[in-house]
């Protein structure tokens, strides 16, 4: 079958990390793992060690034919959950004494339960073994250059001109700090998880076992899967976890193209320089182009990932009433957009690997604008009393192409102490 989707075309091997947490096998295995834990749960001391032992199996041998299996009856059903246990049903029945426990497969159950939660362990699963590390490394990418170039004096510019100087080192760890304060809130994150039956009142569990506290032992069951139990809720998690979790990765998206644009504008003014890699085109007819095309790949992935994040915790939130079923095909997409963020994290990888510090043009630019130290010199005569120092260097510099010559014997006429003098000459070097 060929994919329509370029995630499992052309870039699926640089994505295949969240193929364990973000594919349609991966969801069937976490619902069967699900079932299989509420199943433990209804039967207690009246399970058998071979029996559990037998019942782990089913998900930790979980297959591809297993899930052709679940397709199957889902083409029947109409319903992916009901599939699932069917699935189950006929996994059981395979087990010595399987067939008594069967009244408490899916017991009490509403799809919601288990697909909640499924979804729940599935998320944490791809943030903790796959996106955070990748976005920790880019950080480190980032962390390890701004300490190579943390003395390297940088002409900056606001507002598209020529600015005082700043370190390209500064500049770098700027989206360090950024990005880290990001994944520290990321890695405090845990999805929700709705249980209760049909609209989360327990009502079938009462009836079938009034004596219980279904809603503590409710809560321990979510608990013990790693999620927050959601003291109430109507028949489906509200996702206001996935709307959370969809503004914390729009926010370090949104970082990360940031950082993309502005290594795509110092490869353009020459600061970066990029390797040369043997083979590589640039142009199918400009033999000398060298393009920062993996910041640019990086640039338009995010975007895209952004886009759908944003629907996510616009859409999802919103149920009619005590349930409706728009989220469902929705909530099928979360891989997509993880998927979008891990392609655009590989390429800002690839682009920050092959960049190098072009010291002459960092150089030369700051030669050329000399002007850039009139904030400096303005400060130091403000701080000796000069009440006009801003007008004195406005009329200098301001719209004015001038030299260091001449930048130097202003400072040479200023009614200044010599060491003050001497010490601004040494800054204009």
């Amino acid at each position: 079958m060929m994919p329509i989707s370029p995630l499992d075309g052309r870039y699926a091997a640089q994505v295949d990390a969240l193929r364990p947490y973000c594919t349609e096998e991966a969801l069937f295995r976490a619902r069967c793992a699900v079932e299989i834990q509420w199943l433990f749960v209804c039967l207690g001391k009246k399970l058998k060690s071979k029996q559990r032992a037998a019942m782990e199996q089913i998900v930790e041998k979980f297959s591809a034919k297993d899930a052709e299996a679940i397709r199957a009856f889902e083409k029947i059903t109409r319903h992916d959950v009901k599939a699932v246990e069917y699935f189950l049903r006929t996994k059981l029945e395979k087990i010595p004494g399987g067939k008594e426990h069967l009244p408490f497969l899916h017991f009490a159950l509403t799809s919601e339960d288990v697909n909640n939660l499924a979804y729940g362990i599935l998320v944490h699963g791809a943030l903790k073994n796959v996106l955070i590390p990748s976005l920790q490394s880019i950080s480190k990418d980032l962390q390890r250059l701004a300490k190579r170039w943390n003395t390297t004096t940088l002409l900056s510019l606001t507002h598209g001109q020529p600015a005082t100087p700043t370190t390209v080192g500064k500049e770098l760890q700027v989206f360090v700090d950024r990005l880290d304060r990001q994944l520290m809130q990321l890695k405090g994150f845990r999805m929700q998880g709705k249980f209760g039956g049909a609209v989360a009142t327990y009502a079938a569990h009462k009836a079938a076992y009034p004596e219980i506290d279904w809603e503590k032992l409710g809560k321990t069951f979510v608990k013990s899967l790693g999620l927050t139990p959601l003291a109430h809720a109507t028949q489906i998690n509200p996702h206001d976890d996935v709307a959370e979790l969809s503004h914390m990765l729009v926010r370090i998206s949104t970082i990360l193209l940031d950082c993309s644009r502005d290594h795509w504008l110092y490869i353009m003014r020459g600061v970066f320089k990029q390797r040369v890699v043997r083979g590589e085109v640039g142009s199918s007819t400009m033999p000398h182009k060298v393009n920062p095309i993996d910041f640019e790949n990086a640039e338009g992935n995010l975007g895209l990932g952004i886009a759908l994040f944003h629907h996510f915790a616009e859409k999802l939130p919103v149920s009619r009433l005590q349930r409706d079923l728009s989220d469902s095909t929705v909530l099928r997409n979360v891989g997509v957009a993880f998927g979008y963020l891990l392609l655009a994290v590989r390429s800002l990888e690839r682009g920050l690997s092959r960049i190098d510090l072009n010291r002459s043009a960092v150089a030369r630019e700051l030669e050329d604008h000399p002007e850039v130290h009139a904030e400096a010199i303005q400060m130091v005569l403000r701080r000796h009393g000069v009440s006009d120092a801003y007008e004195q260097l406005k009329k200098l510099t301001r719209g004015e192409k001038i030299t260091l010559k001449q930048l130097t014997e202003f400072v040479e006429q200023l009614e200044l102490p010599k060491g003050e003098k001497a010490r601004l000459k040494q800054m204009l070097q």
